[in-house]
């Protein structure tokens, strides 16, 4: 058997279904909760599926959280999609149910669940969504509004379709979702889109990008920086692909500062593996996207020296 037919007769199994994702959602994220949810209240419409996790109002066009109390998961098989470890996951309640399953794309450093499906070669956790339902179409039925979901999903996890991580298969799911009704392009320009402070953000990153000359680059948003753009953190993410434009640049870092001090970093790269690095500043993630955390500034030249050392060492063996 499977992991993917192991995870439905699991599915098949419970009355009441939770789904969960990780904090600071992104499309991905989103979009393979609320896909798989819509696929499984399809399939399954005598079941209760819920979905749960802070909502934000970016992704309100891609679904609304539920709101649920604990008495809901006694008896209840949680699904835990698009979070590598379990620090990330959204609502703590995550372990309160019976029985609990993984279904991630990130390095799976952070063995959880009584069942795991990680593929670290597929784009995105929609793609494996979209891939679960399609191979198992005889029970499991795929809708236009769930099609949607994992298309945006996809869109967002490969960057359009730039990012490595983008491989044939990616292409065929794809593919295989546009076959329903919904309107592709309108979802790649709600996802393009941006306002006008974001706008000023995207100018003042390009103004203030330090970038070495071996290609490190680095960004540092203080929240007197960030002050005047009068964004939430969570629209800070819109420009963390920026710096991937410039031929200049071989990996660059995000450093956001918290409203406790301490540091949230998005980690980006074309080349060198920066993943490991991410691990020695409380993170991780893929080797070409991860994040981490600095406790305080005084942590920021040492982590840039060693950024700066994982780029060298990438260009020193080219």
């Amino acid at each position: 058997m499977t992991i993917q037919e192991q995870i439905l007769n699991a599915i098949q199994r419970f009355d009441t279904i939770i789904i969960h994702r990780h904090k600071r959602p992104d499309p991905d994220a989103v979009g393979s909760q609320m896909g798989l949810a819509e696929i499984l209240k399809t399939s399954f419409p005598a079941k209760k599926i819920y979905t749960v996790g802070k909502q934000y109002a970016s992704f309100e066009w891609l679904g609304v959280t539920d709101e649920i109390d604990d008495d809901v998961y006694q008896d209840a098989l949680v699904i835990v999609v698009d979070t590598a470890n379990q620090p990330r996951v959204d609502d703590d309640r995550y372990l309160n149910g019976k029985m609990l399953i993984k279904i991630d794309h990130h390095p799976n450093d952070d063995q959880f669940g009584d069942l795991m499906w990680v593929d670290e070669l597929a784009s995105s956790t929609s793609e494996l969504i979209g891939d679960f339902c399609f191979q198992l179409k005889e029970q499991l039925l795929m809708t236009s509004n769930a099609a949607r979901l994992l298309y945006a999903g996809i869109v967002g996890d490969t960057g359009r379709f730039k990012y490595p991580a983008t491989t044939p298969k990616t292409f065929a799911i794809t593919a295989k979702l546009t076959e329903y009704d919904f309107d592709a392009s309108a979802i790649n320009q709600h996802e393009d889109e941006i306002n006008l402070p974001l706008a000023h953000l995207a100018a003042y990153t390009y103004d203030n990008l330090v970038i070495n000359d071996n290609g490190a680059a680095h960004l540092i948003l203080t929240n007197a920086a960030l002050e005047p753009f009068n964004l939430g953190d969570e629209s800070t993410s819109s420009i963390v692909p920026l710096p991937g434009n410039l031929k200049e640049v071989t990996s660059w870092a995000i450093l956001v500062e918290q409203k406790e001090g301490d540091y949230r970093i998005r980690l980006r790269s074309k080349g060198p593996a920066i993943n490991e690095l991410a691990k020695q500043y409380g993170g991780g993630g893929h080797p070409l996207a991860s994040g981490a955390v600095l406790s305080d500034e005084k942590e920021i030249p040492e982590f840039l020296a060693n950024l700066d050392k994982v780029v060298d060492k990438y260009h020193a063996t080219r």
